[in-house]
């Protein structure tokens, strides 16, 4: 896994740097990007009644969702007013979040996954492992032990073979499926029409051919008109796959359009809230509300990279997920999750849409200790730094000792540490000390 995810992310850092070097006005694009989030969660009442009211005179019946009880409801009482019996859906991350697909199955609706990397997490009943390719954990191999084992067809490990193992089972659900359901990557305000970006076709499929098209979004997916979107068709895809643009946009402005005879007869909506509204009420962490789900900050992650999505037990993952995990489930639930970073700041780097990410980990971090979720061993662990911070003379003896006292230690030997080392590996000291290396190459870049 450590191998199939460090090398996919690594192959993704390399495209997005050397796509995003390609437009010289990057960076304003990131803060243009940014303006328009801020502006759409500073007014987020009025353009999401102002979509509501587009939608409507469309012909997309709208529904309020206060939470993912209340969104599984709706998509089973839409189902259930048109007789659904099988559904296709698109990669939704917001479908995930409310756990869509057990509901379904739960009520005797057969469900498939049409991405391709979703197909195969569903085949293995897992959640996914990256925001933007589900399957990242998995190399070819694996890939085509999944097929054997769960499609009963011969073991292949090529590329090309496995793409049409999957098209010929996806084709087949998808001609006869009652129901498509799709997320939003954008919902444009003004004009009350739902866009959505892929690569695979999958998504067009799976809202135009079947009859019931519903559509799952948050309510921060907002944007005020087509004059912004440009701006993030070039920043999404950069940043998530190194592409300039994806393969397909797919803009959806309400049912079957007689003239083209292209598009689902019913169009459905549901805005979702979910906690996001909570989110919203504070003035630093709605920022977190502005991510566009590209990855980026993923793939750049250098904890991400060693432990991979499943490690964070939830949807959302890496740096942005790390954020999200406590404020949608509660600091108690996601105490552990602002922990599951370095902080290095790469993640604001990358992040198109110039979240603010390590600092609102830090704020994180600060609500869980506040509250009370830390172990009693760690808040006297900080007291006694904060102690030795006051006396450099003592912090510096006592950082000195430990590498000198490792030099009695017999061969490879590490210090005893049992609570630490039961999951995982303890390193060793080095024999210098941060300081003094610190020091050191201070004075070599001085020369």
């Amino acid at each position: 896994m450590r191998s199939a995810v460090s090398r996919a992310a690594s192959k993704a850092v390399e495209k997005r740097n050397r796509t995003a070097g390609e437009y010289p006005y990057w960076q304003t694009m990131r803060e243009q990007a940014h303006a328009v989030k801020r502006r759409v969660m500073e007014n987020l009442d009025d353009f999401l009644l102002q979509f509501e009211e587009k939608c409507r005179e469309n012909g997309i019946r709208v529904h309020w969702a206060q939470d993912a009880e209340e969104a599984r409801e709706t998509v089973g009482t839409i189902a259930a007013e048109h007789g659904v019996k099988q559904v296709v859906k698109s990669k939704s991350l917001t479908t995930e979040e409310i756990g869509l697909n057990r509901y379904l199955q739960k009520n005797q609706i057969e469900v498939t996954e049409t991405d391709l990397g979703e197909y195969i997490v569903q085949l293995l009943d897992q959640i996914p492992s990256h925001l933007t390719a589900p399957a990242l954990h998995l190399d070819r191999k694996d890939i085509g032990r999944v097929f054997h084992e769960k499609l009963g067809v011969d073991y292949t490990e090529e590329p090309a073979e496995l793409l049409a193992i999957a098209r010929q089972k996806l084709r087949k659900k998808m001609l006869n499926a009652d129901m498509g359901i799709t997320g939003v990557n954008f919902a444009i305000a003004d004009s009350g029409c739902l866009c959505v970006v892929e690569n695979e076709a999958n998504a067009r499929l799976s809202l135009g051919v079947p009859d019931v098209h519903v559509a799952v979004m948050g309510i921060e997916k907002i944007i005020p008109s087509f004059s912004e979107l440009d701006t993030f068709l070039k920043l999404l895809p950069a940043s998530a796959t190194g592409q300039k643009q994806t393969v397909y946009v797919d803009v959806v402005g309400g049912p079957l359009f007689p003239a083209i005879g292209e598009g689902a007869r019913n169009v459905h909506v549901i805005i979702l809230d979910n906690g996001r509204s909570r989110i919203l009420a504070d003035p630093q962490l709605r920022e977190t509300l502005f991510c566009i789900r590209c990855g980026a900050c993923l793939n750049i992650c250098p904890v991400y990279r060693q432990i991979g999505g499943h490690a964070y037990g939830w949807v959302y993952m890496g740096p942005i997920g790390a954020c999200l995990i406590p404020q949608y489930n509660g600091i108690s639930a996601g105490r552990h999750a602002p922990f599951i970073s370095s902080l290095c700041g790469a993640c604001a780097q990358q992040c198109p849409v110039q979240i603010s990410i390590p600092h609102h980990l830090t704020r994180l971090r600060y609500d869980v200790a506040k509250q009370g979720y830390t172990a009693w061993w760690e808040r006297y662990a900080l007291k006694l730094h904060a102690f030795l911070c006051r006396y450099p003379l003592l912090y510096r003896a006592l950082t000195w000792f430990p590498g000198k006292l490792q030099q009695l230690l017999p061969g490879d030997m590490r210090f005893p540490a049992p609570g630490y080392t039961r999951d995982r590996a303890l390193g060793r000291f080095d024999s210098k000390g941060f300081r003094r290396r610190f020091l050191k190459m201070q004075r070599q870049q001085d020369l």
